[in-house]
């Protein structure tokens, strides 16, 4: 199984970025999946989850400005995250299963 995430980058406070994490080895529709993002210095902690129903649940940081979603025929999933904030500078990373992707960089700063 291997995730790989992409999309981070450098943006200035009130951009956008989409993250996508391509799943291969495992069907991605039979999961749940979720991003988590680490700052430095700081735990990681969950951002956003949607589930097999295609319910879908974040922390209250994020609620309204970012989306997740999923493409089950590309086998990937997504966060859009708009209005982005300082404070969600982090490594993101997905998480399906028991299988961590290895993180994508995402700084936001002027």
């Amino acid at each position: 199984v291997q995730l790989q995430a992409s999309g981070g980058g450098l943006v200035q406070p009130g951009g956008s970025l989409r993250l996508s994490c391509a799943v291969s080895g495992m069907i991605l529709s039979s999961n749940s999946v979720s991003w988590h993002r680490q700052a430095p210095g700081k735990q990681r902690e969950p951002v956003a989850l949607i589930a097999r129903s295609g319910s879908t649940n974040y922390a209250n940081s994020v609620k309204g400005r970012f989306t997740i979603s999923r493409d089950n025929a590309k086998n990937t999933v997504y966060l859009q995250m708009n209005s982005l904030k300082p404070e969600d500078t982090a490594v993101y990373y997905c998480y399906v299963n028991i299988y961590w992707g290895k993180g994508t960089q995402v700084t936001v700063s002027s």
